[in-house]
């Protein structure tokens, strides 16, 4: 289906590209079994799809469900089109849905909500959102389009009580305070919790998601940094996680309104 493909997210469990097909060749595309669960959220454009010998018709009004091993094929009746691409591993479908990684058949429109939570994950991933805050957001997405098919599955697995939502909250916030240059995955795995349960019951009960209380703590660590008179900001840039210097000095700005060296100046 790609044209020109752009990787916003490569993970083992995630991947996110943003996609613009050019293909303008007349009828199907020849019949593949699908390698992957996919969502295929359309933004400009029609997609036919024929999978399993039943033909659908996806706008930017539908998001297409790729389930692994359906017999797919699609056509562009109106020429070029682009959309956004999810692909998630077999383990975290399961985590998802509630242990089992069988998708449940069916089409899943989209509502508001999901249209802007899709141009939000657009957003950040131009603008170069580093890999925990774009995984968490593409888990979140990912999982409010699957709670269109299975809520009740999706909403499974969730801590029986406050207290319990409230460890784990806490827990993941110690494991950020020791180490915030942690990844989702590493840090859900030391809190015995799904990313995606993790994210949902971390913004439930602190109202922030967990990559923004992460980034907090990294701007509370180059300030204290910068006060101190740090001036190698490519190393301090390395050792809080930022893919580089000009990904931190942008994620400074915006929290504090100012670049680092411009910071340093003021706390010395």
């Amino acid at each position: 289906m790609a044209g020109e493909r752009r990787v916003h997210l490569c993970e083992d469990d995630v991947l996110l590209a943003d996609v613009r097909c050019g293909s303008t060749a007349p009828g199907w595309s020849p019949l593949r079994p699908a390698p992957v669960f996919g969502l295929v959220l359309l933004r400009d454009g029609v997609l036919r799809a024929r999978v399993d010998g039943v033909e659908h018709v996806l706008d930017a009004g539908a998001v297409y469900v790729e389930r692994l091993g359906g017999e797919q094929q699609f056509a562009h009746p109106l020429g070029p089109d682009a959309y956004t691409e999810i692909v998630l591993s077999e383990p975290r479908v399961a985590d998802l849905l509630g242990g089992d990684p069988t998708v449940p058949e069916g089409m899943v429109m989209v509502t508001p909500e999901l249209a802007l939570a899709h141009r939000v994950l657009l957003s950040l991933a131009r603008r170069g959102g580093d890999s925990f805050e774009l995984g968490e957001h593409t888990v979140r997405l990912a999982a409010g389009i699957l709670a269109r098919l299975a809520p009740a599955r999706v909403a499974s697995g969730r801590p029986a009580s406050a207290a319990a939502r409230r460890r784990l909250v806490d827990d993941a916030r110690a494991a950020l305070a020791a180490e915030p240059t942690l990844g989702l995955a590493a840090l859900s795995r030391a809190v015995g919790a799904s990313p995606h349960h993790l994210s949902r019951v971390f913004t439930a009960v602190t109202g922030s998601t967990v990559s923004a209380h992460r980034e907090r703590l990294r701007l509370a660590r180059v300030l204290d940094r910068l006060a101190e008179g740090e001036r190698d900001l490519a190393g301090l840039a390395t050792e809080l996680g930022y893919t580089d210097q000009s990904h931190m000095t942008r994620a400074v700005r915006r929290a504090a309104g100012l670049p680092p060296g411009r910071l340093r100046a003021l706390l010395t």
